[in-house]
C-alpha cells in the first residue's frame, strides 16, 4: 500500500517521525492542520523516492502535484484536498508548496552536488519553506521569526544529512556533502559509497557537524522572544536533532553501521519539558 491511498492521520503513524512527538503540544485544530501539512510532504517525497516506477512517471506525477497546487485545483485526493485548504486559511503563499514538491523532484535525478551553494539551494526548498509553512500555521506573530524557520530548516536537513551518509548511498547511490568539500578532505566517493570510514571522513563530517550546529545556534537567535510560546514545536524539533548532532558526534558518526536515534523515554522527556516550560512562560 503507498501512501497515496492512506488517510494523513495513517501516513504520519506509519512514518514513525521526530514530527509526531512535537505536534503533541499543539491545539487540536492546529495540530491536525499540521498532520495534513506533513502528509502532503511525506506523499511527494515517497513519489520521488519510490523504486517501482521509472523517473519520467515520478516527474510527471509530481508536476500534476504541483499544477494542482499552484492553481488551487483538488484533484480529489484526500491528502491534497486537505493542504489546499492551509494557504488561504493561514495566508501564506500557495508557491511555498510547490518549492517544497521542487525540492524533491530534484531527487529524482539529481544524486551530487558540487558545492554548498548548490546544496544550500537544496536544503531551503527541502527544509526551511516546511519551516516557513509550520510556524504560519503554528501563529507566529512576529514577521522575523520567519528567519528562525530558515536557519532552523538548515539546521536539521544537515543533521539528517550527516545522519544518512550511509544510508543514502546505499539504497539511492546519493551523496548530498559538496563534492567541493569531499576533495578539500581527500574523500573519495568510492568510500561512502562502500562504506569505508577513515580519518578524513571523520575530519569531514566534523566540519559538517559544526557547520549545522551553527545554524541551530542562528535559528535561537533569530527567534524574537514574543514568538517563543508559538513554535514550541519546532524547538522540540531542535532538541531532538540537535541531541541526535551531538550523539553522532560522541559516536563519532557511525553512520555506515546504524542509523542514529534517541530512545522513546528521551524524546518524551523533551516533549514534556518544552510543554512545561512553555506553560511557566519559560521557553
Amino acid at each position: 500500500m503507498t501512501s497515496g491511498t492512506l488517510s494523513t492521520e495513517q501516513i504520519v503513524r506509519r512514518a514513525k517521525s521526530n514530527l509526531a512527538f512535537a505536534l503533541a503540544c499543539l491545539p487540536k485544530e492546529r495540530r491536525r492542520d499540521m498532520i495534513s501539512f506533513y502528509a502532503f510532504c511525506r506523499v511527494v517525497d515517497d513519489i520521488a523516492d519510490a523504486t517501482d516506477v521509472g523517473e519520467e512517471e515520478k516527474e510527471r506525477e509530481l508536476q500534476h502535484w504541483k499544477q494542482c497546487v499552484e492553481e488551487g485545483t483538488p484533484p480529489g485526493h484526500p491528502v491534497l484536498d486537505e493542504v489546499l485548504v492551509l494557504p488561504q486559511k493561514y495566508g501564506f503563499p500557495r508557491a511555498w508548496l510547490g518549492e517544497i514538491i521542487d525540492g524533491v523532484a530534484s531527487d529524482i535525478t539529481k544524486t551530487r552536488y558540487a558545492t554548498f551553494e548548490e546544496l544550500l539551494g537544496y536544503c531551503y526548498k527541502v527544509a526551511s519553506v516546511v519551516g516557513l509553512v509550520s510556524i504560519e500555521i503554528f501563529g507566529h506573530q512576529n514577521p522575523a521569526t520567519r528567519d528562525y524557520a530558515i536557519q532552523l530548516g538548515y539546521a536539521l536537513q544537515f543533521t539528517n544529512i550527516i545522519r544518512d551518509v550511509g544510508q543514502d548511498a546505499r539504497d539511492t547511490g546519493r551523496i548530498y556533502l559538496p563534492q567541493s568539500e569531499l576533495r578539500q578532505f581527500g574523500v573519495l566517493e568510492s568510500e561512502i559509497l562502500d562504506a569505508r570510514p577513515s580519518e578524513r571522513f571523520t575530519k569531514l563530517m566534523d566540519f559538517q557537524y559544526r557547520r549545522a550546529r551553527d545554524y541551530y545556534t542562528a535559528a535561537r537567535k533569530a527567534l524574537p522572544p514574543e514568538d517563543r510560546k508559538n513554535v514550541v514545536a519546532s524547538e522540540i524539533m531542535a532538541a531532538i536533532y540537535s541531541r541526535i548532532l551531538e550523539k553522532l558526534k560522541k559516536e563519532r558518526y557511525p553512520v555506515f553501521t546504524k542509523r542514529t536515534r534517541l530512545s522513546t523515554p528521551l524524546k518524551m522527556w523533551l516533549l514534556s519539558s518544552h510543554i512545561l516550560r512553555a506553560k511557566l512562560g519559560m521557553v
